[in-house]
């Protein structure tokens, strides 16, 4: 599913026109987005949350010529679904 079809089904189950239902969604992905920026962590009850976690520096082999190289630490946003989610996708 991509944005279109994100705002498509939006669009269908609130008696919403599509173009609201794009901005609807923009506008909760951009929320989410602005709160893992900050660090936050970003709990949807029923759906799941999402954490920020950093990722620290480590030493990694450059594949085409096997030298060794530094690579930076970084910051990662990971998933984890809630229950709910966890029993529908599994029957």
């Amino acid at each position: 599913m991509n944005n279109s079809e994100l705002a498509e089904t939006v669009a269908a189950s609130q008696g919403l026109t599509k173009a609201d239902a794009r901005k609807l969604s923009d506008a909760v992905l951009a929320a989410v987005v602005d709160a893992a920026s900050k660090g936050d962590e970003i709990s949807i009850n029923g759906f799941g949350k999402f954490k920020v976690k950093d990722t620290p520096a480590r030493e990694g082999r450059n594949p085409a010529t096997g030298e060794a190289m530094k690579i930076a630490a970084s910051k990662k946003l990971t998933f984890a679904p809630a229950k709910a989610v966890k029993d529908k996708l599994n029957g």
